[in-house]
């Protein structure tokens, strides 16, 4: 099968009505992708080697969309909807070109298995004219129904068409469909309308297939694999769904989890064996962590690399650009931003990094922050290979901190710094004796005064 070629037509055309949303409702994202983007993943993780965008609302938004998640994927707008068929005949062009197996897919379910359409192409392979991907529940009532004679399929039925015996039928509908490509135009284009707003059904062409004496049969897969998202509440059962697959995925390669349902994954997190992760982290998208790192409570990381043997947290942010070199650690209520903490530095407690290098060995104190912005441009900060910045420090960029410079506590630091230099950037203290007291009285009496007027 291996050297089967194949075009997966991905119907993108809903609309986001029911999403109550100007966005096209198959740009609605699930681990921070859209949902049309699971579905093409899938596809070409299956060997599907082309792809049809068939589009219809929201034509200009989802061309823009597709050119990030789909850049080689040829789109197609459906200009009236009516019905299914008529949606993929929209990608005429497309199917006939003459690959050996064509995919039909709706953009709107996102959890479908790779493994399942490569099942389908198989038994395409074997012989199949059409394949429909099926799914068994308990609970069939609404779906449509797939009815099988001596192994084959002959018909979906609409559940409102079913006679009360094809109603008990729990074997059922999933939407995706797989059809030979050297029939694919031909049968779809004796599918005719059959109810009063004159829409084509794309299942219909079982029925078709099956008359003419080809070989129809159906797939099971997991429900999970036909969930169509229509609105919010299924979108969000969508992303559950979606990362408690992505949990059981990480923990089975090594990583730990200490509260797995409290951990948000993206849908490219990379993370490596031996990282521990605490309770209620969430990763955006464009995170890479290695092995053996530490990931503590109620942090939020996103466009970061965290090399081996890390330390992060708890309630750190790492936000895009933030590089952790090896045994590097950002502690408690730190952020960095787009800058370089080297191997073994300390970023530990209510600290600003952005726009900077931290040298290897370095200290950084307790609120410390770069100013790395004046309103209209950013500038660099560069802490060189074993400095300490006392606590409550701010370094004001374009600024550099030289090879084991120290800086002093409370210090305002405009001037770079040389090597193995101290910097003090603040007030001389004076002290006063007796002042203290004078001033509780004065303001005591003040007090008292503004009560009585």
């Amino acid at each position: 099968m291996s050297q089967r070629t194949c075009l997966s037509v991905i119907l993108a055309a809903g609309e986001g009505t029911r999403m109550k949303s100007a966005v096209p409702k198959v740009l609605h994202t699930i681990a921070g992708l859209p949902m049309v983007a699971h579905v093409v993943k899938a596809a070409e993780a299956a060997g599907s080697g082309e792809l049809a965008l068939v589009i219809g609302h929201g034509a200009d938004e989802m061309r823009k969309a597709a050119l990030k998640f789909a850049p080689k994927a040829e789109a197609f707008v459906q200009e009236k909807r009516l019905g299914t068929a008529h949606a993929v005949l929209a990608a005429r062009a497309a199917i006939s070109k003459g690959y050996d197996d064509i995919l039909v897919m709706f953009g709107d379910t996102p959890l479908i298995d790779p493994e399942a359409l490569a099942t389908a192409r198989l038994k395409l392979a074997e012989g199949a004219a059409v394949v429909v991907v099926g799914f068994r529940t308990e609970n069939p009532s609404g779906y449509g129904r797939l009815i099988e004679k001596a192994g084959k399929l002959v018909a979906i039925r609409e559940e409102k068409d079913c006679s009360d015996e094809e109603k008990k039928i729990t074997f059922c509908n999933g939407g995706l469909m797989a059809v030979a490509g050297r029939h694919a135009l031909k049968l779809l284009d004796q599918v005719g309308s059959k109810n009063a707003k004159g829409e084509y059904y794309l299942t219909d062409i079982v029925e078709i297939a099956a008359a003419q004496g080809f070989d129809v049969v159906a797939s099971e897969a997991s429900f999970e694999n036909a969930l169509g998202i229509n609105n919010r509440a299924e979108l969000a059962q969508a992303e559950g769904i979606w990362q408690a697959r992505r949990r059981r995925e990480a923990m089975l390669s090594g990583v730990t989890l200490i509260a797995p349902e409290t951990v948000f994954f993206s849908h490219d997190t990379e993370i490596g064996a031996d990282t521990i992760v605490e309770s209620n982290v969430w990763f955006g998208p464009g995170v890479k962590i290695a092995t053996g790192a530490k990931i503590h409570a109620f942090s939020h990381i996103e466009g970061a690399t965290i090399a081996s043997n890390c330390d992060v947290g708890p309630f750190a942010r790492l936000r895009p650009g933030a590089d952790l070199r090896n045994k590097a650690k950002v502690g408690n209520f730190c952020e960095v931003k787009q800058a370089i903490v080297e191997e073994g530095a300390k970023v530990n407690h209510l600290t600003y990094i952005g726009d900077a290098r931290i040298g290897a060995g370095a200290n950084i104190g307790a609120g410390t922050i770069t100013c790395n912005y004046d309103g209209y441009s950013k500038f660099f900060t560069d802490i060189g290979e074993g400095a300490f910045v006392g606590s409550n420090s701010s370094l004001v960029a374009p600024v550099s901190i030289g090879k084991g410079g120290y800086i002093a506590s409370g210090s305002v630091i405009t001037e770079s710094v040389p090597d193995d230099a101290l910097a003090f950037g603040r007030a001389r203290q004076r002290t006063l004796p007796g002042k203290g007291k004078e001033l509780r009285e004065r303001f005591s009496q003040a007090a008292a005064a503004h009560k009585k007027g």
